[in-house]
Order: structure tokens, then C-alpha cells, then sequence
């Protein structure tokens, strides 16, 4: 897999000139406006017979400006400036790719390098719109520096208000981000950042990659947004969606040049099938380039500091992870069924970031399991910083399932918790937005379901269903954010048990907004439980600011009593104790401790500013002791 890598880097090297003027072509490709006033454009479309470019620059007439062609399906063409200066084609004017295919039909296309694309409200299809505003907005803040302990708030701009409608980035820049802050967040990821047509996509059905989405907002509102993080010391992610396109060809990739290939594989090889959409070909020299320039762009103009690679399993393999089961034999990791130039091209994409831009950050979204994925290029490795650790949700959803509390297995929670592999770290999470999506259930849903409706006021009388679903929603994530990784994510909302799910507007749904937004206003009622949820996560991650537990080496578990149901483990000199019982409190227990101190309760979940009992006095203090207990030589007793 090196040699791959290396031969492609070597070839850069030699035919482009080194991996920096190769990630450049961002700044040359599609439309771009000279100093001078002229126009530059420059597309890569094999398939076509001849190309022009159209617009209201001039009067949408489709033969008056054709490229030349270059080598290698290259195409480019210079407008000079008008008599009097002004730019050939003005900020805000709408423009297409025209398209002679093979067969003489004319296709009028968006550039795939295009930075700004609209729909007016009677259209179905997009309008790719020449951004070129005589100011852009200047970054007036610098990104702040890498971090050691990485807390994630994993958002959308579109969801992150309380009303039914599109939020904007203004809206989540005034309105989130200090929230954000103040629930001790340092890392913000961004979803549906990149163009897409279909809102109900999530995101993940990418029509124009270089565009950042204009439901939300102007560019400039977005740079503004991430400016606005920086200046609070938020380290800011986009999810980025390499791993496939949708099948739009008016508004999207897909057949741009009239050919079923282009940047994709042509034929069955170049669908998804469970995804209904087009599959990359990280063999071919113009998708890398395009690929790796685009992860570029958003890094240089928007100052991204990173980012979540999503569907990596279905890069990495042939049969991208469908009907397919991952046990962790090297076998299903090493051999024909592995897409080896997939694996290079995020090989290339780490080593590209990392060398260009090593403060940033990049995860990997695998659920199979590859070895090394979060190990260095060099040593043959993926590159990636970080990757989910995606079988904790999954954990927590089947025990909660499918077992009764008195069953629930100490052991193979830790086990959950800690399986990683060595020197790799892992994004631990109880759960995200897979599990807030219509058709599955956050955990709160899951543990108070239709209760949440009816009993989660005050003034109420604490349910059991209620008081179970409070204290285990604390004490699942508390011991996913201490034990499962090396960092920490939460989807917007999930912090506070946000009811209900999360179904953004379809015909299924009559096109409802009514489940496409979070509503933050029920931690500002004093009168419902979910402040309590609020201020335990809160409390939370600013310990985990205090002692730094997700940059600390992997704790040491002293006990996971099955029949006590009790969980204690030392990390960062803190000693977390879980009793998982559901009705059996302890008085005098005897834990681990590896050294003789004092010690102090600093998160309790019981506290009563978390909903909790307050069977605690907060004042003791507990001394270990030279007393063996689990073949350790200190203990103390809680």
C-alpha cells in the first residue's frame, strides 16, 4: 500500500510539478476571475466533442464562447475584461457548462468546480451563480492551535433552531455557537456543509462539492460562522463526502460530460447500490486532483480546521461493507476485495493535509475495523488522526433493547469501552445522528419513550420511568466520555435527551419541518427535567477541560462486578466508580486506588442539580489506604 502511495506521489512530483501546485487547482479550474478583469476558465470533460460556456454575461447564447482543448480532456477559455474594465462576467450573474456530447446533443451543465449554486423557490434544479462580491469576507481571527482533548458537538445549520424552518448561518454563528461554548464543546463538526440538492439527505447525497450550501446562507455568512468559532477557541470539522455523489447530472457530477464515467466508474462498478448514487474513480489523475483540491479549498478559504471523512468503509472495499460482516480477521482486511486506490487516495489526502496544513485534524468514519487506518503514511497507515468508535452506540441500543437491568453484563461493557486498537485513537459516542434519525431512537427515547411528553415537568411526580431514563442517560455518557477513546462526540441536542426524532421535510412527511429542528428552548425551562441532562453534560466535559482524561493514557479498570453491577476504574488521577444496580445502593465499598491520597466527589450524578437523589454528602472526604483489595496494594472505601 506505501509503494501505491509512493508511486503516486512520485508521479505528482514528475508530471505536475510536487503535491502543492497539483492541490492548486481550485484557483484555475472552473471560473475564475483575473486581477486584471479578465476571465479564466478551465474544465475537465473527455467525453465532450466541443464546450462553451453560456450565461447572462451573454445573453445565454451557446455558441458565442467555446474552449480550446487541451491534452488529456482538458478544456479552457480566456474572456477579456470589457472596454471599460469592469470584470467580462459580473458578481452574481448565472452561468452553465454547455456540453456538445458525443452523440451531438447539447448539455448544459454546472461546472463541478463551481463555488456558488442557488434554487430559486418555483425551480426543481439548481443555478450555478458566479461568486465574485467586490469584498469577501477577511478572517479576522487565527484557528486555534491543535488540541489534546477533542469534544465534539456534532451539528447541522439547518436544524439548530427552535422554529420549523431552514436555520442559517447567521442563526447558528449568534445563536449556537455561545452555547456550544458554554456546554464545554472545543470542536465543532459540521454536516451538509457541501451542496446538496435533497435537504432530506442529510447531506450525504453531494451535488456540488466546492459550493457551500446557500439554503443557510452566502459563503461569506459561513466564513463569518467559523471566524465568529475561532474567536471562542472552537476547533471547527466538516464532513466531507468523498466516498460517493448523487446521481443528479443537472445540477450534479453525474454525467457532466455525456459519458456514464468521467469521475466515475462507468457501468455497475460506478453505482451504489444501497445509496443509489455515483462511485469515484481513485485510479484516474483528474479525480485525484479534484478530490484532493477540494479538500484543500475548504481548508485555504474557508479556514476549516479538519475533517470527518464520511462512508470510508464503503471506500475501502469492493463491496462497501454490503452484506458484510466484520469479525476482525486479517483476511477480510488484506486481499482482492479491497479497493486498493480508494485506500491510496486517502492515503494521498492525509499526507497532503498533514503536510500543507499539519494543524489540522481527520477522522475516519469506518465501521469494519481496518488495521492502521490511524497510523502514519509512513509506515504504511491510513494517516488519519482519529476514527469512531462506532460499536459503543450499538452497544448501548442493544443492551437497552434487549435486556432487563439486572442482566446488563459489566464485563462486556468495559470490553465495549476499551476494545481498540493499539495507538490508535478512537471518537468514543453514545450515540449520534444515525441514532436521532425517523426510524431508530436516541437514548433518551429509548429509556422514557412516550413519557417524555407527559412527565418530564417538575411539578410532576418523578416516574420511575422518568428517574431510570435521567440517571442512566448521565452515568452511559459519563462512562463513554471517560472510558471508550481518546475524544468525545455529541449530535446537537442529545446532550439535553431531545425528544422525539429528527425527519427533515419529504413528500413522506407532507414536508414538515416539524421534526427537522432542535429545540434548545426546553433547557431554558426551569420547570422541565431537561436542564438537569443540560447542566450534567455541561459539567461534564468542563472536568474533562480541568484534567484532560481523553489525552491521558487508557484507564486502568479495578472492577466489573457482575452481581454489585458496579464499574471502577482510575484515569488521569480521577477515580470513576459506576453502580449500574437498579436498586441497590452500597455503604462502606472498597475500590482500587493506586495510590495513597485524599480524595473529594467532583461530578456526582446523583447531585441534585442533575436530578438526582442527593444521597451523597459532598463534604466527605475519602483517604486510601495500604489495604490490598483486587490484587492491588491501596484501596479506599466509598
Amino acid at each position: 500500500r506505501y509503494s501505491l502511495f509512493y508511486n503516486h506521489l512520485k508521479n505528482i512530483e514528475e508530471s505536475e510539478g510536487g503535491l502543492d501546485k497539483f492541490t492548486k487547482s481550485y484557483k484555475t479550474f472552473g471560473v475564475n476571475q483575473l486581477v486584471e478583469g479578465g476571465i479564466y476558465c478551465r474544465e475537465w470533460a473527455p467525453g465532450a466533442e466541443a464546450v462553451f460556456l453560456a450565461g447572462d454575461f451573454n445573453g445565454w447564447n451557446p455558441f458565442s464562447h467555446p474552449y480550446k482543448k487541451l491534452e488529456f480532456g482538458k478544456w479552457e477559455l480566456f474572456i477579456p475584461p470589457g472596454e471599460d474594465g469592469c470584470p467580462a462576467v459580473p458578481h452574481g450573474s448565472k452561468l452553465k457548462v454547455v456540453i456538445r456530447a458525443q452523440n451531438g446533443a447539447l448539455l448544459y451543465r454546472i461546472s463541478p468546480w463551481a463555488r456558488y449554486v442557488v434554487r430559486d423557490e418555483d425551480k426543481v434544479n439548481y443555478d450555478w451563480v458566479h461568486w465574485n462580491p467586490p469584498q469577501s469576507y477577511i478572517h479576522k481571527h487565527p484557528s486555534p492551535k491543535r488540541l489534546k482533548s477533542l469534544r465534539i458537538y456534532e451539528s447541522h445549520v439547518g436544524i439548530a433552531s427552535p422554529e420549523g424552518k431552514v436555520a442559517s448561518y447567521k442563526n447558528f454563528t449568534y445563536n449556537v455557537l455561545p452555547r456550544i461554548k458554554d456546554l464545554g464543546y472545543n470542536c465543532v463538526q459540521l454536516m451538509a456543509i457541501m451542496e446538496h440538492a435533497y435537504y432530506a439527505s442529510f447531506g450525504y447525497q453531494v451535488t456540488s462539492f466546492f459550493a457551500a450550501s446557500s439554503r443557510y446562507g452566502t459563503p461569506d455568512d459561513l466564513k463569518e460562522m467559523i471566524d465568529v468559532a475561532h474567536s471562542m477557541g472552537i476547533t471547527v470539522l466538516l464532513d466531507v463526502v468523498h466516498s460517493h455523489a448523487s446521481k443528479n447530472s443537472e445540477d450534479g457530477l453525474n454525467q457532466f460530460d455525456g459519458t456514464d464515467s468521467c469521475f466515475f466508474h462507468s457501468g455497475y462498478r460506478g453505482n451504489h447500490q444501497l445509496w443509489d448514487s455515483r462511485l469515484f474513480d481513485y485510479a484516474n489523475w483528474e479525480v485525484l486532483r479534484f478530490l484532493l483540491s477540494n479538500l484543500r479549498m475548504w481548508i485555504e478559504d474557508y479556514r476549516f480546521d479538519g475533517f470527518r471523512f464520511d462512508g470510508v468503509t464503503s471506500m475501502l472495499y469492493h463491496h462497501h461493507g454490503i452484506g458484510t460482516g466484520f469479525s476482525g480477521d486479517y483476511n477480510e482486511y488484506f486481499g482482492l476485495h479491497v479497493d486498493e486506490d480508494a485506500l491510496c487516495y486517502l492515503m494521498l489526502a492525509n499526507h497532503m493535509i498533514n503536510s500543507l496544513h499539519p494543524e489540522c485534524i481527520t477522522i475516519a468514519e469506518d465501521v469494519s475495523g481496518m488495521p492502521a487506518l490511524c497510523r502514519p503514511v509512513a509506515e504504511g497507515g491510513g494517516g488519519f488522526d482519529y476514527r469512531l468508535a462506532m460499536a459503543i452506540p450499538d452497544k448501548w441500543i442493544q443492551i437497552i433493547k434487549e435486556l432487563k437491568d439486572e442482566d446488563w453484563n459489566m464485563g462486556n461493557i468495559v470490553h465495549t469501552l476499551t476494545n481498540r486498537r493499539y495507538e490508535e485513537k478512537y471518537i468514543a459516542y453514545a450515540e449520534s445522528h444515525d441514532q436521532a434519525l425517523v426510524g431508530d431512537k436516541t437514548l433518551a427515547f429509548r429509556l422514557m419513550d412516550a413519557e417524555m411528553y407527559t412527565n418530564m415537568s417538575v411539578l410532576m411526580p418523578l416516574t420511575p420511568v422518568i428517574d431510570r431514563g435521567i440517571q442512566l442517560h448521565k452515568m452511559i455518557r459519563l462512562i463513554t466520555h471517560a472510558l471508550g477513546g481518546e475524544s468525545y462526540l455529541n449530535f446537537m441536542g442529545n446532550e439535553f435527551g431531545h425528544p422525539e426524532w429528527l425527519d427533515f421535510p419529504r413528500i413522506g412527511n407532507n414536508e414538515s419541518y416539524h421534526y427537522a429542528r432542535r429545540q434548545f428552548n426546553l433547557t431554558e425551562d426551569n420547570l422541565l427535567r431537561y436542564k438537569f441532562l443540560n447542566a450534567f453534560d455541561r459539567d461534564m466535559n468542563r472536568l474533562e477541560e480541568r484534567f484532560g482524561w481523553l489525552a491521558s493514557p487508557q484507564a486502568y479498570v479495578s472492577e466489573k462486578h457482575e452481581s454489585n453491577k458496579v464499574i471502577a476504574f482510575e484515569r488521569a488521577g480521577l477515580v470513576f466508580i459506576f453502580n449500574f444496580h437498579p436498586y441497590q445502593s452500597y455503604v462502606d465499598y472498597r475500590v482500587v486506588k493506586r495510590f495513597v491520597f485524599k480524595y473529594k466527589i467532583l461530578l456526582d450524578s446523583d447531585a441534585g442539580e442533575y436530578g438526582g437523589h442527593q444521597r451523597l454528602d459532598h463534604n466527605t472526604e475519602y483517604f486510601s489506604e495500604e489495604y490490598q483489595h483486587n490484587y492491588r496494594p491501596h484501596s479506599l472505601m466509598v
